[in-house]
């Protein structure tokens, strides 16, 4: 029996996640009122109960009632419900950002539809935050792919793999088109040679088999990447301690072509080779084909 509830920010991807597991095959319900939720559990877990797999969707609107979720889990989990929660997550920066688009108004502004989209935001992190301590899985969603999503809960909830707790973005950009402002390690690489004054490789990108041999070809190129896969894998596990979600490490070159694209990919497949409990994507913001 799994009993899995489903919880999180508002544009955090909570309905996509819930629509993925019935896809899967589980049994949802969105929305019980906060009062049915310990009854429900309780008659679906019934022995004879032929519904092996549910999910139960609550969020901030249950108002006030919201407040007692956390107790709730809590006596289930006492009472030997094997409850398991889910925690979608989303950085504020990319919430707001998906409101303005739907230009839809946030549920903890529908009294005061006046007030701007962060202090909604502020105040659900705030009514959510008990019951995010309890969660048993949180996926942040702010650079994930619907795809990458969808693998990300089939291998939790489906194939019953172990959970990566820590999402590590390798992202390789341009300085002249700015700073990811969502980067947490920003790494220079401009001290390589730059392959764009070369006619050969000027309109190729790290992507390329020519360019990668080129910017590889300088020792300090193989003793960076040496340097910076030791002090990742030295770090990403107290991250992961620490309950850290998300890590955006940064590689920047002028143009976000060439350098930064060539070593990017190479600390990808390190990273990748090496064992631990984390999950890694490569995204290249400045060039249009991506690993």
């Amino acid at each position: 029996m799994r009993f899995v509830i489903v919880t999180g920010m508002s544009g955090g991807g909570k309905s996509t996640a819930i629509h993925m597991l019935e896809d899967a095959g589980y049994y949802c319900v969105d929305n019980l009122p906060v009062s049915l939720i310990e009854k429900f559990a309780e008659l679906i877990t019934m022995p004879d109960n032929e519904i092996s797999k549910v999910v139960l969707g609550i969020d901030a609107r249950a108002g006030q009632a919201f407040e007692e979720v956390a107790g709730m889990i809590d006596a289930m989990k006492e009472k030997g419900i094997p409850t398991e929660v889910l925690f979608m997550d989303c950085s504020d920066q990319v919430l707001i950002k998906r409101y303005k688009e739907t230009r839809r108004v946030h549920p903890m502004n529908v009294n005061d539809v006046g007030n701007r989209i962060e202090v909604g935001i502020a105040k659900e992190r705030a009514v959510l935050a008990e019951v995010k301590k309890r969660a048993d899985y949180v996926i942040d969603s702010s650079n994930l792919l619907t795809r990458e999503l969808k693998e990300e809960l089939d291998r939790i909830f489906v194939k019953n793999e172990s959970y990566n707790s820590l999402m590590v973005t390798i992202l390789s950009f341009g300085f002249k088109y700015g700073i990811p402002s969502d980067a947490d390690l920003v790494f220079d690489v401009r001290f390589l040679p730059n392959p764009f004054y070369i006619d050969e490789y000027k309109h190729q990108t790290g992507n390329d088999k020519g360019v990668q041999d080129y910017v590889k070809s300088f020792p300090a190129c193989g003793e960076f990447l040496d340097k910076l896969t030791d002090m990742l894998q030295f770090l990403i596990p107290g991250y992961v301690q620490e309950g850290k979600y998300q890590l955006v490490v940064g590689i920047g070159c002028t143009g976000g072509q060439h350098r930064s694209v060539t070593i990017a990919n190479e600390l990808y497949d390190r990273l990748k080779a090496s064992e631990g409990n984390f999950g890694l994507k490569l995204l290249h913001r400045d060039v249009k084909q991506a690993k």
